[in-house]
């Protein structure tokens, strides 16, 4: 069966690399996404242990269409009834790119139609209740390429659950744990955050350390597919609970000069287990002092888009500038969308990575 991992622009090779790991086969890294092949048994394994994928999603099929005839036709011509039981429940959404088949309702409706047809000639019926497992139907344009797919995740993978509130501009968890991950986060790193905000940086690399499964106190739409069985599930639950790590040397120390969000880290923290293992403070920036020795910088600086914004976070990069002192056993790791960073920082990077945090592109630099 062949798969697909849309992921954010920037983190396709990390992606990869957690599914060869997995076990995947043909393991492809395209721009926005990761395709890949395994069995059906793959989902709940794929779904529960991916750290840096937004979904997984069955590829139904892969063709070009520059017409809606052709667009009906090859998506008709999928055996949709091997992946849809009678009465499942199966909205269509999408986008396109660079394509003559550019208007979304119409493709929706296309691709709709099409599928009931298939399924209509399957199942000797031309009336679908869609009133069981939701088998959301997703699809991409690119250049008059189509994908046709299946979600099986339903809400995104970075909603790990932790997060029940937040800051008014977190990281996302897959961008958060990429960054640990480029960074090298290990069992007995002591990690820092000095604008930890609602504690995302610093819960997913407890995470990566202790090897705590993001997914596996969450649920998934699939779960409730007749294809996968529930047996299946709660092995793989029951399989990430004894891969954790315990009695792990990692520690993080986080700061954060508004104490709300402090707080904030204080209860995301408790929902995987790992809040003793942070040490919190509420602290400016100017302020900061290493506790240790040896220690792991990861951070997302505010950046703001008016003027203002952008005078007040070029002061915070000259502050660490000033204040991360390159020294063995150290090493410092920055997102940053300004263009100019390194130039204010004061000093140019020893590795840098293009990643995008939603929309907005940034650099990832490293220092050490």
């Amino acid at each position: 069966m062949k798969f697909c991992a849309p992921c954010l622009f920037g983190t396709e090779g990390l992606v990869a690399e957690e599914l060869r790991e997995m076990g995947c086969e043909n393991v492809t890294p395209e721009n926005g996404r990761v395709l890949f092949e395994g069995q059906t048994s793959l989902i709940p394994r794929a779904n529960i242990c991916l750290r840096i994928a937004e979904r997984i999603l069955i590829v139904a099929g892969q063709f070009e269409a520059k017409s809606f005839e052709e667009l009906f036709e090859q998506v008709k011509a999928i055996h949709w009834s091997s992946y849809l039981p009678k009465n499942a429940a199966f909205p269509v959404k999408g986008w396109s790119l660079n394509s003559a088949l550019h208007s979304i309702p119409d493709c929706q409706k296309i691709i709709k139609k099409a599928i009931v047809n298939s399924l209509g000639k399957d199942y000797g019926i031309s009336w679908f209740t869609e009133d069981g497992a939701n088998y959301q139907i997703r699809f991409s344009i690119l250049k008059d390429e189509v994908t046709v797919m299946i979600d099986t995740s339903g809400e995104g993978l970075h909603k790990r659950g932790y997060r029940a509130h937040s800051n008014e501009a977190p990281i996302k968890e897959t961008l958060a744990a990429a960054m640990c991950k480029i960074a090298r986060v290990r069992d007995y790193h002591t990690l820092y955050d000095p604008f930890c905000g609602s504690g995302t940086i610093l819960i997913e690399g407890a995470m990566l350390a202790n090897n705590i499964m993001p997914g596996y106190r969450r649920g998934f739409v699939s779960e409730q597919w007749e294809q996968i069985p529930t047996a299946l599930w709660q092995q793989e639950r029951t399989r990430a609970l004894d891969s954790i790590k315990h009695g792990s040397e990692f520690h993080a120390f986080g700061s954060d000069i508004d104490s709300a969000a402090v707080e904030l880290t204080h209860s995301n923290a408790a929902h995987f287990g790992v809040r003793k293992q942070l040490t919190l403070s509420t602290a400016d920036i100017k302020d900061f002092v290493p506790k240790t020795e040896k220690g792991t910088l990861i951070t997302n600086p505010p950046y703001g888009e008016r003027m203002m914004d952008v005078k007040a976070a070029r002061e915070l990069y000259r502050t660490m500038g000033k204040l991360f002192e390159p020294k063995r056993g150290w090493s410092y790791n920055i997102i940053s969308p300004d263009e100019e960073f390194e130039k204010i920082y004061g000093a140019k990077a020893r590795k840098r990575r293009k990643l995008y945090n939603g929309m907005l592109k940034c650099t990832y630099y490293s220092y050490f």
